[in-house]
């Protein structure tokens, strides 16, 4: 039943729907009083997109990986998506790892000079390779 597998895979009812409406699940089968049957595989397979949306990632980039379940599609497809996606995380990796550093810094001193900007406005509120690259396609 849905609810069993919204609860194995910790979402809302809503949620499998959703899924199931964007052509992200399969058709499950159906029992003779029409609920719909999931096994594990479709709990495991809504924990990924649940757990991919958390990372970042859109639907279309995990339908793509999906599809590589199986060999529903071939892997060319999906690489131009995979190196944009690795590209999109190496960034935010050096947009974290400054915004760590600047509430480090906080942490160990959160009294701030009146006159000089905090760490974490300036570490978020600077130029960042993503912004300045974006600004300047505009």
């Amino acid at each position: 039943m849905i609810s069993e597998l919204a609860m194995q895979s910790g979402v809302k009812v809503s949620t499998v729907r959703f899924y199931e409406r964007a052509g992200l699940l399969p058709a499950p089968h159906r029992s003779a009083n029409g609920y719909r049957e999931f096994d594990k595989d479709d709990a495991r397979h809504v924990r990924f997109l649940r757990r991919g949306q958390e990372l970042g990632f859109t639907l279309t980039e995990l339908g793509a990986f999906a599809s590589l379940t199986g060999g529903a599609a071939p892997a060319s497809v999906v690489t131009e998506h995979a190196q944009s996606k690795i590209d999109d995380i190496d960034r935010r990796i050096v947009d974290l790892q400054r915004t760590r550093s600047a509430l480090l810094v906080v942490a160990a001193r959160p009294v701030v000079d009146p006159g000089s900007i905090c760490p974490v406005v300036d570490a978020l509120g600077g130029a960042t390779p993503a912004s300045l690259s974006s600004d300047t396609a505009g």
